[in-house]
């Protein structure tokens, strides 16, 4: 639930409530440091929540398979012993040097003192890639075009056209393939997707299972203006086809900008935030920036590498809570989790 407009006095102020920002609020309270969430969004989870809940995760430890939505459930019930204060549906406008540390300034007169900042704010504020399509705009209203999957069940019996060749579409023609009618449109052979996912939609198509359109890229949409008849695809030397569809995907990747961050004087390459790879520490001291926002030689964009990145903001920020007290460091199974 997010906090009343006013003044909020915490430790540590955490901008975005992603995973990554998630974690790093038990990361702080196992260090016994008090945390205030800030996002954008109406609601935690980041682009797990607003782009794909039900989109199934591979990659986080002793989960074999978790679905985005689900992974944000149990990282809130982690942070929650800690009692955060959340802040949502309030971009953070302004920072502030303070005689104790920093205070953020967020629309709707929301304002958070603290003693150190942490940056986990993905990419940024984002937005999808359109196609340059003729009447886009009446097929996205009404939900014909889309850019994310809120709920797969909404596709089963449809006949789903999915556009693009990251790990998204690859990733989406996998799961609807057993409740839809798959095609997916990309311009080549090679897709950009993991390996091993690429390979299962190669065997699926090659089972029947999806239909690929390779190589050709959308072209136009047929029907009324708001319910979709088919999408029409052409190759690279003009030939048009088009495959009758009641939706389509497009998942061409986001557009991404960092918004009032850009003007804070913080070290900058490639709309990245620079920080220290050992302390996730930006060029002013007592601000850090870890997950995908964050960038230094050797970084990787996944979702455990900004797990231990919100570990070693925690540590590197304790001495700026606690001055001159020292920090034993203590697993988890020894310590358990005791709220600050």
């Amino acid at each position: 639930m997010s906090e009343q407009v006013g003044r909020i006095t915490t430790d540590v102020a955490i901008i975005g409530a992603g995973p990554v920002g998630l974690f790093a609020v038990f990361e702080c309270g196992m260090l016994k440091m008090r945390c205030a969430v800030l996002d954008t969004l109406e609601a935690i989870g980041g682009q797990c929540t607003a782009l794909y809940p039900e989109k199934p995760i591979y990659d986080i430890p002793a989960h074999p398979s978790i679905l985005a939505g689900e992974l944000i459930a149990q990282l809130e019930r982690q942070a929650a012993p800690f009692k955060p204060a959340y802040l949502l549906g309030r971009k953070v406008t302004r920072l502030t040097r303070t005689e104790d540390g920093f205070l953020l300034g967020a629309e709707g007169g929301a304002e958070v003192a603290c003693k150190a900042v942490i940056i986990a704010a993905g990419a940024g504020a984002f937005g999808p890639n359109r196609p340059p399509l003729a009447g886009l705009a009446g097929y996205e209203a009404s939900g014909a075009v889309r850019y994310l999957v809120a709920r797969r069940e909404e596709f089963r019996g449809k006949r789903v056209v999915i556009a693009g060749g990251g790990d998204s579409a690859v990733d989406w023609a996998l799961s609807l393939k057993d409740i839809a009618h798959v095609t997916v449109v990309h311009r080549r052979e090679k897709f950009r997707a993991a390996p091993e996912s690429a390979a299962q939609l190669k065997a699926a198509a090659d089972a029947g299972q999806i239909e690929l359109a390779i190589p050709y890229q959308l072209h136009g949409l047929v029907g009324d203006g708001a319910r979709l008849e088919a999408v029409e695809v052409a190759t690279l030397k003009g030939e048009v086809r088009a495959i009758p569809a009641d939706h389509l995907l497009a998942f061409f990747g986001l557009s991404m900008e960092l918004g009032p961050i850009a003007d804070w004087g913080l070290g900058l390459e490639r709309s990245h935030v620079v920080v220290n790879p050992a302390t996730c520490e930006t060029n002013i001291p007592g601000v850090h920036a870890i997950g995908d926002i964050a960038t230094y030689p050797g970084k990787l964009k996944l979702i455990l590498q900004g797990f231990s990145e919100a570990a070693m903001a925690a540590h590197a920020i304790h001495p700026r809570v606690f001055p001159g007290e020292a920090l034993h460091f203590e697993y988890s199974t020894s310590k358990g989790v005791v709220a600050a």
